[in-house]
Parts: C-alpha cells; structure tokens; sequence
C-alpha cells in the first residue's frame, strides 16, 4: 500500500510517516520505486492469537474470571477456533512472566486485550509499533 494510505491507517501524518521512511524508523517495511513512490509492505501474521488478561493483585481474582469471560464470549462471536487464553495476577510495574514469554514467542501473532491497561498503561504506542515491525499486532476490545 502507498505510504500515504499506511499513514492514514496508523492515525499520524503523511509528513510525520515520510520522516520515519527517510530516517530508517518505519515500524514496518517499505520500499520506494524509482518513480519516488513509497510502498509498505505490511506483514502478513501467521500463527497464534492470544486472549491476555490480567489484575493486580489476587484479590481481584473474579475480575479475571469475568475479563477471561469477555474475552471467550468474543472469540466465539469472531469464529476462533484457535487460540490460547492467558490470565495473569501482577501489578502493571512488577515483571510479569507470562506476559513477557508471550512477548518473546515468536509463533503469537496476535495479542488481543479487554483494556490496553491489561498489557501497559503508558508505553502503548511503543509496545503497539515493536510489535507492528515484526508482523504482530494487538487488539483491544474496549
């Protein structure tokens, strides 16, 4: 797709998009034709999506069980077949295993969310383009 129309897609500007082409920091690939156009080359994921919830400490263990409902509910709307559930109990500045292992897997396509607070409440956009520029991408439900 045209870099003007992945820009669009992303929410940031044609010129903002253009600046990240020239200085080598596209999140994604891309590719400029000798007719000066510039062509992304979005990445086409295969393999697991990820349903990932979490709370922060375990007292709010219904919570989780009612966020792992959500999310179920709305695999089965989508049409899943495949897909794996994680939930986890840890406060959002403390490492957290089972996030970090899917983070590191390779074969997680796809991490969809109730909440983008789920996964991290201020590095969203970075977290969201690391993932982007290797063919991943997030969802979030709310």
């Amino acid at each position: 797709m045209k870099l003007s129309d992945w820009a669009r897609k992303q929410g940031v500007s044609y010129l903002t998009a253009w600046r990240w082409f020239k200085a080598g920091k596209l999140p994604v690939p891309a590719r400029q034709l000798p007719s000066g156009t510039i062509l992304v080359e979005e990445p086409r994921a295969q393999g697991r999506t990820v349903l990932y919830t979490r709370v922060s400490g375990p007292h709010q263990k219904a919570d989780l069980e009612r966020q792992v409902e959500r999310l179920l509910a709305w695999a089965k709307a989508q049409g899943l077949g495949d897909y794996q559930v994680v939930a986890e109990v840890g406060s959002a500045s403390r490492r957290r295993g089972k996030l970090l292992a899917l983070l590191r897997d390779p074969d997680v396509a796809r991490i969809v969310v109730l909440r983008k607070e789920a996964l991290t409440a201020f590095a969203w956009p970075l977290l969201e383009a690391a993932l982007q520029g290797c063919g991943r991408r997030l969802e979030v439900l709310e």
